[in-house]
């Protein structure tokens, strides 16, 4: 038997070589050390107990004697009589193993696992000795092992992740005795594909491999693909002529074929309505016979990745098919089509490591500012600009003094940038009403002058070397800020003097000057790279001559020196810096630039970068802090540079400070009304009627009913007879945009809507890092009106993005990413889909250190979900990939604390909910909806819709298997995702319902159980003493019918009472809403520019499903 008493591959490598001179021994204990081992993570472990007569979604093979069956769950593999019986571990430990396939002559066990750090192949003896690895991918994930007929090769799936985390996958070949193995088929749009190949299968008499093969047209997967089409062929690849042509396919597509023994017969898998039913093809007459239409739903409508199904086997006599559905194995005879269900038992011990989960200060009376936005050092070095809470303030150096750089009050302002001499900052302006502009502004204060000519959005004004001229970009609007004057974006260049602006390029951005007035530098994606790579090219002032300079992998910030001698660049987040070296040819940069000197100068990460006047020293930011270094202190040939270099900067100028957070001075008494507390929930359902709510200030002080609660004479009563109070609803899965091109609108329509649906809390597992943080701290502060924002911030990816990729190859890099994030306002991290399980549990032990949760993403591959649980993360976010858990499953992920957010909008699986809706429902005329939300983004979704019946829509299974999780003692949680403002977290709680949650049980997963796994219930999740005072008053009993949540007529957010119907403040103060753009203007869609720019934002941060 494999235990935990193996040692990984690399370490035992290493020993091995512990004669080569070339390592020293502090070497090789150093490089032990730091060698992560996946079944010692490092974390605080627990042991829970199986005992279970169901599996999940267990592949299978059966032994060349036809007398034992092998089979995988829960990450281990077990053996036992193809009769039934008592399971024997074969393979047990903490590392992930799965998908054993017997070798031809019965010997060997082929199987994938993931002990030396990520899924790859591995080969042991049949009775589980001799376990040898086979492939050594670091990146690409192995799975799917078939061996061929002569027992001398394993085909598998490569899977390989371009700029989606959803691997692409090709079929390989390696030999039983290792080595780099062999492509067999390509993926046919090269290296940015999404689509996937899987499923390998030799002819028994070796001739062909078969595999399946996504045949959806063009290059990208897609969600919500209908399974009635056809979606997937079996392919039949010639292993002598190499040509590969669909050999199965059709309506509901053909997956998994699995040959008879004698070749004769394919036994495969196809959807019918919304059943997967096995097939049997005759493979000389073509005729096909229906087995079995009880098989459990396949993978056909997500990734697949991890293989279409759970494999099945002949009996080596061929007069049988064993297969896993329903939680059972399975007994077919072909002929008969008699089926025996064939018994099982398991009683296992295994070990967990506990939950990632931490205690957030939701409300604190003074809040620290820590999203400080373009910080840069003056070109002089005497003093600081930045951006905070919405405005520019200045920094003196030397004295620490901080001012306000400008004299008002009327707008918010955005993007400094000094002139070269230090005398002058040019910046740009918002205001909802007033639109924006750019203005240059003495360094010593004032009102600032206007340059440009018309209002609009602009963003990124840089000044030319003689300070005559400005560059910047102008954007549309139409979203989140007005579309006014909107039709021509661009690049465009200002006379300062002659007050003239003229658009000089339609694309491009960060577009600045070098060393002389008469070209401009600008960045733009690399052609043909999806969006996976950026390049710096300049033009001459007329928009002509353009030369590409630059290009970097993971590079998102050039900025070239005064001098035109340097570039500065922000790679992997950090700050490098590298000579310019001009060859009329373009240049690539990285950590290492190959034939030129480069020099890493930040430790910390490194954004907003900018330059001193002379050339000799740079400066960046990031977060609250600035940062510089000299250049002779980053390259040793430069004059005056030390004899050792100094490590990379980690320490800076702290621009942080401390706010005191907005709450109001009233004291409010809501009285009358059903109380549905949510205190104390895992234990009772308390439910007062005619009752009151004391809030004084913006916390709880009372909670009874109306006899038993003394009102005091200073409060204002508010009478809620008649209606019911719920806790403020958490969604803990939002996504949506808090500004455009970082400017943060007065008015956000998005939050605006989700408050007026209830919606007091949101957890934002995906979005820009410096607009959310910068609006999080926005709303602490009274400034914008919204739910309390908490984030992620950027994505922890691992697929190619150059703004989310984060490259992790240790611990160190772990704790750099996370760090970075936090510095920003992160509460928790999201992980998601790094390939590698090594570097999952290494951003797990880095959380730990620095105490921020994780909640990585789930949905698209099942056993690696699965492994997340037995890791330790705070949450899955999304759905599971298939239809049900069993009791296993159930068992394991119960005697965790990791939560579930299904994401019921978006269910993996199926037709997601958010279609359910808007085929059952008129949403664009939900009144309330349509208050704040723009008819041209709700109509085209909502108004023409595709229909469905029940059974075709994925949430309602999803749900139900929810509801036996959150039975066993997982919380499960709502997650709207972004889809809908406001109104589809309300979907989620019906959904909920529709899969057996009752109402009160529903609204339990919109409050008290995110409160709890987001870490935030000393303050939020119910109505009850102490708690802030979050709540929502709806109009009937919410507990008799869940589809009365969304009639709300006022929500109280941190002590602050608002009608719905127009969100303005009543009895807590008489702030009201203005009429929003879309409200003030006849606007019926948004330009295409716009458009196309939120596309690409939702892509980006994975909003889109």
């Amino acid at each position: 038997m494999i235990n935990n008493r193996l040692l990984t591959f690399k370490i035992a490598f290493l020993c091995c070589c512990a004669f080569t001179p070339v390592f020293s021994s502090e070497t090789l204990e150093e490089a032990a050390e730091n060698q992560w081992n996946v079944m010692d993570p490092k974390g605080v472990m627990k042991t829970i107990s199986i005992d279970t007569t169901e599996t999940t979604w267990s592949n299978l093979s059966v032994s060349k004697d036809g007398e034992t069956l092998v089979f995988d769950m829960l990450g281990d593999i077990y053996t036992m009589p193809i009769s039934g019986g008592e399971a024997n571990p074969l393979v047990q430990g903490f590392d992930w193993n799965m998908q054993p396939a017997y070798s031809p002559n019965g010997q060997s066990i082929a199987f994938i696992s993931d002990r030396d750090g990520a899924s790859n192949l591995w080969i042991m003896d049949a009775n589980g000795d001799n376990p040898r690895q086979i492939s050594n991918e670091e990146t690409a994930l192995i799975h799917t092992p078939s061996w061929s007929p002569d027992g001398n090769f394993v085909a598998v799936t490569k899977g390989f992740m371009s700029s989606r985390s959803i691997p692409a996958g090709e079929i390989w070949m390696y030999h039983r005795s290792g080595g780099d193995g062999v492509m067999v088929t390509k993926r046919a749009f090269g290296p940015h594909t999404q689509k996937n190949m899987t499923d390998p299968a030799f002819s028994p008499d070796g001739k062909y491999l078969y595999y399946t093969d996504d045949v959806t047209p063009g290059r990208i997967w897609q969600y919500g693909k209908n399974s009635t089409t056809e979606l997937f062929n079996i392919m039949r690849h010639d292993l002598e002529s190499g040509e590969s042509i669909s050999y199965i396919g059709g309506a509901g597509g053909a997956i998994v074929a699995t040959p008879s023994p004698d070749g004769e017969y394919m036994a495969y898998l196809k959807r019918e309505d919304t059943k997967t039913v096995l097939y049997l093809k005759n493979l000389k007459s073509g005729i096909d016979r229906r087995l079995s239409t009880e098989m459990e739903r396949d993978h056909q409508e997500t990734f697949g990745s991890e293989g279409n199904f759970a494999y099945f086997d002949w009996t080596p006599d061929g007069q049988h098919i064993i297969y896993w559905t329903a939680g059972k194995f399975h007994k077919l005879h072909v002929e008969s089509l008699d089926v025996t269900v064939i018994p099982m038992h398991v009683k296992t011990e295994k070990q967990v490591q506990q939950a990632v989960r931490f205690p957030v200060d939701v409300a604190p009376e003074a809040f620290d500012v820590k999203m400080i936005r373009w910080a840069s050092m003056s070109p002089t070095g005497d003093s600081v600009v930045y951006q905070a809470l919405g405005k520019l303030y200045r920094r003196d150096v030397k004295s620490g003094r901080v001012k306000r750089l400008t004299r008002q009050n009327d707008h918010d302002e955005f993007y400094p940038s000094f002139s070269r001499d230090g005398k002058s900052v040019v910046y740009s302006t918002w205001s909802d009403t007033d639109l924006g502009a750019v203005k240059v502004v003495s360094i010593n204060g004032g009102k600032g002058a206007t340059i440009t000519t018309e209002p609009g959005i602009y963003v990124e004004p840089k000044f030319s070397p003689t300070k005559d001229k400005l560059v910047f970009r102008r954007v549309t609007g139409g979203y989140l800020l007005s579309p006014e004057w909107s039709m021509e974006p661009g690049i465009y260049i200002a006379n300062i003097k002659t007050k003239e602006m003229e658009k000089i390029l339609e694309r491009g951005f960060n577009a600045h000057f070098g060393a002389d007035e008469d070209r401009l530098y600008y960045t733009s994606y690399v052609p043909d790279s999806k969006y996976t790579e950026l390049e710096l090219r300049s033009v001459s002032l007329d928009g002509g001559d353009e030369r590409q300079l630059l290009k970097g992998d993971k590079v998102t910030e050039f900025q070239l020196s005064p001098d035109g001698k340097w570039v500065a660049y922000t790679h992997q987040n950090n700050a490098f810096v590298a000579p310019v070296l001009h060859t009329g040819t373009q240049q690539d940069l990285g950590a290492e630039t190959g034939g030129l000197p480069v020099a890493q100068v930040s430790a910390r990460a490194g954004e907003y970068l900018s330059w001193s006047a002379d050339s000799s020293r740079l400066s960046w930011s990031h977060a609250a802090t600035v940062f510089e270094r000299e250049l002779n202190e980053a390259f040793s040939f430069l004059d005056g540079s030390p004899e050792e270099l100094p490590e990379p900067v980690t320490e800076g100028i702290d621009l942080g400070f401390s706010q005191i957070a907005d709450k109001p001075d009233s004291i409010i008494a809501l009285v009358g009304g059903q109380i549905v507390t949510m205190r104390n929930a895992d234990e009772t359902q308390e439910v007062i009627s005619n009752g009151v709510v004391l809030v004084e200030h913006n916390r709880i002080v009372a909670v009874g009913s109306v006899d038993d609660v003394v009102i005091p004479s200073e409060a204002t009563r508010v009478d809620v007879t008649g209606k019911t109070l719920i806790p403020g609803l958490i969604d803990g899965h939002a996504h949506g945009s808090q500004a455009n091109e970082e400017i943060i609108p007065q008015q956000n329509w998005k939050n605006l809507s989700s408050l007026a649906f209830g919606v007091t809390t949101i957890h934002d597992p995906s979005n820009d890092s410096s607009e959310i943080f910068a609006a999080s701290e926005m709303q602490r502060n009274g400034q914008i009106l919204g739910p309390r924002i908490f984030s992620t911030g950027t994505i922890v990816y691992g697929a190619n993005s150059p703004t989310a990729h984060a490259r992790i190859d240790s611990y160190d890099d772990a704790f750099f990413h996370l760090q970075r994030l936090k510095d920003m306002g992160a509460v928790s991290v999201k992980s998601y889909n790094q390939p590698r399980r090594e570097q999952r549990q290494q951003v797990l032990k880095a959380a730990r250190d620095l105490e921020l949760m994780v909640v990585p993403e789930g949905g698209g591959k099942l056993y690696q979900n699965m492994s997340m649980i037995s890791d330790g993360h705070t949450t899955l976010e999304h759905s599971l990939n298939i239809a049900t858990g069993y009791n296993d499953l159930t068992q394991y992920w119960s005697q965790t604390d990791m939560a579930y957010n299904p994401t019921l909008v978006v269910a993996y699986g199926g037709l997601e909910g958010e279609k359910y809706w808007y085929d059952r429902t008129n949403v664009w005329e939900n009144p309330r909806l349509m208050r704040y939300a723009p008819r041209y983004i709700v109509e085209p979704r909502s108004i023409r819709r595709a229909t469905a019946p029940d059974d075709h829509y994925n949430h309602i299974k999803v749900a139900s298997y929810a509801k036996t999780l959150r039975d066993a003692g997982v919380r499960v949680l709502i997650g709207a995702h972004g889809q809908r403002e406001g109104l589809a977290a309300h979907w989620e709680m019906w959904m909920l319902n529709q899969g057996g949650f009752t109402p009160w049980e529903a609204l339990r997963s919109g409050s008290y159980d995110p409160a709890i796994a987001l870490g935030m219930d000393t303050d939020l999740g119910s109505i009850e003493v102490g708690k802030l005072a979050d709540i929502v008053i709806t109009d009937g009993d919410v507990l008799n019918d869940i589809r009365r949540s969304e009639l709300i007529s006022h929500t109280m957010i941190n002590g602050r009472l608002y009608d719905v119907s127009d969100m303005s403040e009543m009895v807590s103060g008489k702030s009201t809403v203005e009429p929003l753009f879309f409200d003030r203007l006849e606007i019926n869609a948004m330009p295409a520019a716009t458009a196309k720019s939120v596309a690409q934002k939702a892509k980006r941060h994975h909003w889109v499903h």
